[in-house]
């Protein structure tokens, strides 16, 4: 039923792709905060790939947030992540604010962008949007997280082990706007951040840990636990 993927697109979150832009020769992600039809526009030139000429673009101050986040979020994906795509899509509200995704896309796979190849396959995908209500002495803002992971490891002594699953979150604060929307933005993200990776590291991999270990439990602990005879 094509006439409802609009609909479900912008429902269900989808592990990012990515397009290379032809204009600057930088790559940006795609996501339903930058589609128009069936294009996409670049962070970079403010351009749609395919072309399109009715294409919704922001306003000229927000189209100048938008380049300050992105020069901003790089330097924090590559001191965060080491390595990478990012991308931040800013556009108007119908509530006098703004709406920010930001993007990060990271490859840590053996063939990835990745300085820490370790897995055969493997991918961290995390989409930020936050809400920014109409400008005042103190502003609202609402930001929703979703982090994706996926990883494969294939070696000899574990053999192929697969693990996948995601995680969302709200936070909600009202901040001044002394320090600017992008240093607020960026505190929360920074923060919520924080809060993902520790979800999944005791959910995801501490669970299965202890899952794994109790199932299969190491060679010496078996030879313990069996009686002399």
């Amino acid at each position: 039923m094509p006439h409802h993927s609009s609909d479900l697109l912008s429902q269900v979150d989808q592990p990012l792709q990515v397009m290379c832009d032809v204009d600057c020769g930088k790559e940006f992600i795609l996501c339903e905060y930058n589609r128009d039809a069936d294009s996409y526009r670049s962070p970079w030139s403010n351009k749609y790939h395919p072309p399109l000429e009715d294409g919704s673009l922001p306003s000229l101050e927000l189209r100048n947030l938008e380049i300050e986040a992105n020069d901003i979020f790089a330097i924090y994906r590559d001191q965060y992540y080491e390595g990478g795509i990012s991308s931040v899509y800013v556009w108007e509200d119908d509530n006098d604010g703004f709406v920010a995704c930001f993007l990060i896309k990271k490859d840590g796979s053996k063939t990835g962008q990745g300085r820490r190849g370790y897995l055969e396959e493997g991918a961290w995908d995390a989409i930020h949007v936050i809400e920014v209500g109409p400008e005042d002495e103190n502003t609202n803002y609402r930001l929703t997280s979703t982090v994706m992971l996926t990883l494969t490891t294939d070696n000899e002594s574990s053999g192929t082990f697969s693990l996948s699953g995601s995680i969302r979150r709200q936070m909600n604060m009202r901040l001044s706007v002394a320090d600017g929307h992008l240093s607020n933005m960026g505190r929360m993200i920074e923060e919520m951040e924080s809060k993902l990776r520790n979800s999944l590291d005791q959910v995801y991999f501490g669970k299965t840990r202890e899952m794994v270990c109790t199932l299969r439990p190491p060679s010496e602990v078996v030879q313990m636990r069996m009686p002399e005879s």
